[in-house]
């Protein structure tokens, strides 16, 4: 998840529209604090019409959006955090690895250690790290909620087109000067929102995204990735 700073982040309000592929792609970050300006309806409409571009097997396009805002975003953000406080969860899928390796481990490890020192959790502070994770499922102070689903009997293959599509919506979201934040964390309480948006039972949960403008002002927003050099994962063959 790309969290490189936009080129307005001194602005309090968002990352400034993206004009280009390029733009978008190097602008796109996880917003981890949103201001509550509202995002209309045709807005949301229009990323998801431009990111049902995205490409799949055969042209099955396996994705399913849940759109909340207002009042059902509310809702849905309280149940959540009810079924957090009960010890309600249930995982949809296992997203990461059961035997971390390197350089895995140490990249997760960082970024972990660098969002906590913006934002003054410490070592050992367990409070802290709930109240962060927490902000997960008020989805950072967003108004709109995205949940994205495919349906259980699809393959490998169609969960591959599902990521590209979510790529497609956080780049079309940036072309509206729109920021997002995937977040894998709303899988575990699919329970307590499939009541609330009638998501059946044979859907399973992807994940669920944050959509909004940025604040600036907060330093959470000032987290910087570091990303591994093209020569450190790709190999050229053949060129002259």
């Amino acid at each position: 998840m790309n969290e490189q700073p936009s080129k307005s982040a001194g602005n309090s309000r968002g990352s400034g529209t993206a004009t280009s592929v390029d733009e978008a792609l190097g602008t796109r970050r996880s917003v981890r604090a949103f201001l509550p300006d509202p995002v209309p309806q045709d807005t949301v409409r229009h990323i998801l019409e431009v990111a049902s571009r995205a490409p799949s097997g055969t042209n099955i396009q396996p994705w399913h959006v849940w759109v909340a805002a207002g009042e059902v975003r509310d809702n849905v953000s309280e149940a959540v955090k009810a079924a957090r406080e009960a010890g309600e969860e249930d995982h949809e899928y296992p997203y990461y690895p059961k035997d971390w390796r390197e350089p895995y481990i140490t990249r997760r490890r960082k970024v972990g250690w660098d969002l906590y020192g913006l934002i003054g959790i410490v070592k050992g502070d367990k409070a802290g790290m709930y109240r962060q994770h927490t902000r997960n499922f008020e989805f950072f102070d967003a108004p709109v909620g995205l949940f994205f689903t495919i349906e259980r009997h699809l393959e490998l293959g169609s969960w591959l087109d599902f990521g590209m599509f979510v790529q497609s919506v956080m780049l079309a979201a940036r072309a509206q000067g729109l920021d997002t934040c995937p977040q894998v964390a709303w899988t575990s309480y699919h329970k307590a929102i499939r009541p609330l948006l009638g998501v059946p039972d044979d859907q399973a949960f992807v994940c669920g995204m944050s959509l909004g403008y940025a604040d600036n002002s907060k330093p959470e927003n000032q987290l910087v990735t570091v990303r591994e050099p093209v020569d450190g994962f790709a190999k050229f063959f053949g060129f002259k």
